[in-house]
């Protein structure tokens, strides 16, 4: 895939500085049939445009725009929005090279994002009519939210409430990072270890030790945590987060989500209510964890917050000022899931030994990526560890079962 992909794409980008960052990676595309990205366009993309169209009573016309769009992405090539879409021009400004052009050739990331767009724009979500403002994937993320998994990892809380505070501490991180594999984060028990043995051995890179050094109990700790999914991830993102405050890990948390749906589960702030009413309403340890967070969102300790940016097809590397001036701010800054971790890094095939810190040094302050391995890209292993993995013949970069916690000072 490395050498087609590095043919194909004819783009070289270089991030970080040093050694091991002065050499180019090539972009990710999607033409090179069964790789994982060609696999998200041709198979993923036009399975959920049809689950979008079951999952809600639309009407004629949005059922023609999104026949449109599963015929333009399978047969057709890009087409730019209309001039009288809101975003029209930063959309032209960000795919003026990739319009009229077969979808695998663009850059994979951009291609996801312009996608996800595109499917908002069909459902009419940034229409004037009565579907404006419907999020498209709700159904999906209130199943998740209000089913029996979700029920079962609260109740877990309650075995966890009374384990020390650096058992406790370890096992959330990981349920956090591990997001809708979250059970194994809560599997705390008298004479079992904080964090199922799985997750621990399934971890390609743990930096957890830095990450808690930088947060020391009662330092008056800003924490921005920018968020991935909603519903069964977010749940041990707040829980965490409720963590960190109670023991003082961090004064103060904003949490950061997209403005409108984005990725079929990212979390926007209407998930943050949602959760925040199911922690509520849980018994238990549950139920006390939410009261609080809810008090902390009245207090001020905890903030949601939201920019374009999130939404945009672009590395962190370009974030605006405004968005690095709160970064900047944050004594660290917790980058939940997989997106997050393609966008800090480049989506480029860089080599797995590459240091994140080379990687990552345009980025204003110290930051940590809680990551379940779900595209190609990984930066930062060691030697060692990547000999193993490859060894194992596994897709171990793409399958969700290794997992990563990297910091960069």
């Amino acid at each position: 895939m490395t050498e087609k992909t590095s043919r194909a794409s004819g783009e070289k980008a270089v991030r970080g500085s040093g050694p091991a960052a002065a050499a180019s990676a090539p972009i990710i595309l999607s033409n090179e049939p069964g790789s994982f990205s060609w696999g998200v366009l041709a198979k993923r993309h036009p399975s959920l445009i049809q689950q979008v169209r079951d999952a809600s009573p639309y009407g004629r016309r949005q059922h023609g725009a999104l026949d449109a769009l599963l015929d333009e992405i399978t047969n057709g090539v890009v087409e730019p929005i209309a001039p009288a879409e809101h975003d029209h021009v930063r959309w032209t400004d960000w795919g003026q090279e990739y319009f009229g052009r077969s979808w695998y050739d663009a850059p994979f990331l951009w291609a996801e994002s312009y996608f996800y767009r595109r499917l908002l724009g069909a459902v009419e979500y940034f229409g004037t009519g009565p579907w404006q403002g419907v999020d498209p994937f709700a159904p999906f993320k209130q199943a998740e939210l209000r089913g029996d998994a979700v029920k079962e990892e609260l109740l877990a809380l309650d075995a966890l409430a009374s384990a020390p505070a650096d058992e406790r501490a370890t096992a959330l991180l990981h349920a956090s990072l591990w997001g809708n594999r979250a059970d194994l984060g809560f599997r705390v028990s008298a004479g079992e270890p904080a964090i199922g043995d799985a997750a621990a051995s399934a971890l390609v890179a743990d930096d957890s030790a830095v990450l808690w050094q930088l947060l020391p109990a009662g330092a008056s700790s800003t924490v921005a945590v920018v968020a991935d999914n909603a519903g069964r991830e977010l749940i041990p993102d707040l829980i965490l987060i409720d963590h960190l405050l109670e023991h003082r890990h961090a004064e103060r948390v904003v949490l950061h989500v997209k403005p409108y749906p984005y990725y079929v589960s990212d979390a926007m702030t209407a998930d943050v209510v949602d959760c925040l009413h199911r922690l509520t309403e849980a018994p238990g340890e549950a139920g006390r964890i939410g009261g609080r967070l809810w008090k902390a969102m009245s207090a001020g300790s905890l903030e949601v917050r939201t920019h374009p940016f999130f939404c945009a097809p672009l590395p962190y590397e370009e974030m605006p000022e405004d968005l690095r001036g709160e970064f900047a701010s944050a004594t660290l800054t917790i980058l939940k899931g997989d997106l997050n971790y393609r966008r800090l890094v480049g989506d480029q095939l860089w080599h797995p030994t590459v240091p994140l810190a080379d990687l990552a040094a345009y980025f204003p302050g110290a930051v940590a990526a809680l990551r379940t391995l779900k595209s190609d890209v990984i930066v930062g292993l060691e030697q060692g560890m990547l000999d193993a993995l490859e060894r194992s013949a596994a897709a171990w970069r793409t399958s969700g079962t290794h997992a990563l916690i990297q910091v960069r000072r």
